[in-house]
């Protein structure tokens, strides 16, 4: 079967355009298990409010609880409950904070917020290592942080980050030292670059993706008019 010149290029645009698709949603970020949110927050400021939403992962149990470690600079006795599931509680830890109660129904994530009298002067990136807990005992441990060497960890820590602190801010004290208790046995810092590395990794990919499709339509246009020319 012979195709002609036209039929060739428009072919080869489609199968371009396929794989810029394809790579598109390739450098798309992972999505978080747990997320966290805090609007307008500010390194060095307070109080602010961070809203939590931990996904269900389990089709036959619900959330009963989530434990969380909180990053250097933010003591547990200055994180307050400012929402939550009926019913649910917070108690400081030795270094963070336990909310939990009632059970939620299978599949419903779990919503919380908790309000922090300051947070740190001397960081942009905030990482809180949780453990999530189910009512069939089942227990996920959301607390691997995000590096360049690891950018996309199968259990991420959730990440707030903030704005840089303004002038003059000072540091609230840090939080007592990690004990056994502790959400997780690995460090819970995270690099500060590694979503600027990963946004960059993938604007890069977009481009590059973009300027062979360019190149690629531009060839099979000039082919495809040296054969009329020849025809």
């Amino acid at each position: 079967m012979t195709f002609s010149p036209s039929t060739l290029c428009f072919r080869g645009a489609v199968t371009a355009a396929s794989v810029v698709g394809l790579v598109l949603i390739g450098a798309g970020p992972a999505a978080a298990h747990i997320e966290v949110s805090a609007e307008g927050a500010q390194a060095g400021t307070g109080p602010v409010t961070m809203s939590f939403m931990a996904e269900s992962e389990s089709p036959s149990a619900g959330i009963v609880s989530v434990k969380t470690r909180l990053p250097a600079g933010i003591a547990p006795a200055d994180v307050s409950l400012a929402g939550a599931p009926e019913g649910w509680a917070l108690t400081p830890t030795t270094d963070g904070f336990e909310l939990g109660g009632p059970a939620l129904a299978p599949g419903v994530d779990a919503e919380y917020s908790v309000t922090v009298a300051q947070l740190p002067a001397d960081a942009t990136e905030l990482a809180f290592p949780t453990l999530q807990r189910y009512s069939d005992g089942r227990e996920d441990a959301w607390i691997e942080p995000v590096t360049d060497a690891l950018p996309d960890p199968e259990k991420p820590a959730p990440v707030l980050v903030v704005a840089p602190a303004p002038p003059n801010a000072t540091t609230a004290a840090p939080s007592p030292t990690a004990s056994e208790t502790a959400p997780t046995e690995t460090t819970a810092s995270t690099d500060e670059a590694s979503d600027s590395t990963q946004d960059g990794s993938n604007t890069a990919t977009i481009v590059l993706v973009v300027g062979l499709l360019a190149v690629f339509v531009i060839g099979a246009g000039a082919w495809a008019w040296r054969a009329r020319r020849r025809a």
